[in-house]
């Protein structure tokens, strides 16, 4: 019987969730999302989530990735969600919006680094790699041998005395109607600080965007391979489906 798992990736501006095929990696329906509620409070949003997989006709265990900082079960940041978040326990605050199944929750970049190392880019799972998703942020996941180490935040660093992701995200590439040329040189010198810094093997771009890698990778300079990213923006709902599969519970 195949293995199946549930996971939501909670966006700045959207929230996607769908049935994962924990053997390939691949979703096994349809995907489903609705748009971020505004503002992103902890209730609106969980509320958001239990309509996703009740819409799923889902019964079983949940993962969950959020555009946070995740301790002890706690959110302890809110990148592109309501500032209420911080400090929210979002197991209970989950729980009681998905009674009676098992919960995890973890950072979105982490999620999509554990997918990728394990149904994505080979460079993923061998040496050291940082996975950056592009979009309304820039979410970062440490790899070293496919092993995560969690809750790296390279999207806030301050880059020509800018924060990263306002600077080089996908949303900054829309709010200011850069081209990918204009947009590519800001990724670009945000991609030689994070190289002088840490020296990867490999710098892997998923997001929406990284759909049209080649509209953009090929006019980047730096001398670590940039790999796009082989599971695109379903890397989070890949991800969160095996964090809970595993008990993952950072």
């Amino acid at each position: 019987m195949t293995q199946l798992g549930f996971g939501v990736d909670v966006g700045g501006s959207g929230i996607k969730g769908g049935v994962v095929n924990l053997e390939t990696g691949v979703l096994a329906g349809e995907r489903i999302k609705i748009l971020t509620p505004q503002p992103a409070t902890p209730e609106a949003v969980a509320d958001t989530v239990a309509q996703i997989v009740s819409q799923a006709g889902w019964d079983g265990p949940v993962g969950i990735a959020l555009p946070s900082v995740i301790k002890k079960q706690h959110a302890l940041t809110a990148a592109n969600i309501d500032p209420s978040w911080v400090n929210t326990d979002v197991h209970e605050l989950f729980g009681r919006y998905l009674a009676a199944r098992e919960i995890s929750v973890l950072n979105d970049a982490d999620a999509a680094g554990l997918a990728e190392a394990t149904f994505g880019a080979p460079e993923a799972a061998t040496g050291a790699a940082i996975l950056l998703t592009f979009g309304t942020g820039i979410g970062s996941a440490f790899l070293l041998d496919g092993e995560l180490f969690p809750n790296t935040e390279l999207g806030h660093m301050i880059v020509d005395g800018k924060e990263a992701e306002k600077y080089a995200s996908s949303a900054a590439k829309e709010r200011e109607e850069l081209s990918y040329s204009k947009w590519a040189k800001r990724v670009d010198k945000v991609l030689h600080e994070y190289e002088k810094l840490f020296q990867p093997a490999a710098f892997i771009v998923g997001g929406g965007i990284s759909r049209k890698h080649e509209k953009w990778v090929p006019r980047l300079s730096v001398e670590t391979p940039v790999i796009p990213a082989q599971l695109r923006n379903q890397a989070g709902i890949v991800g969160a489906a095996m964090a809970v599969e595993k008990h993952l519970a950072p």
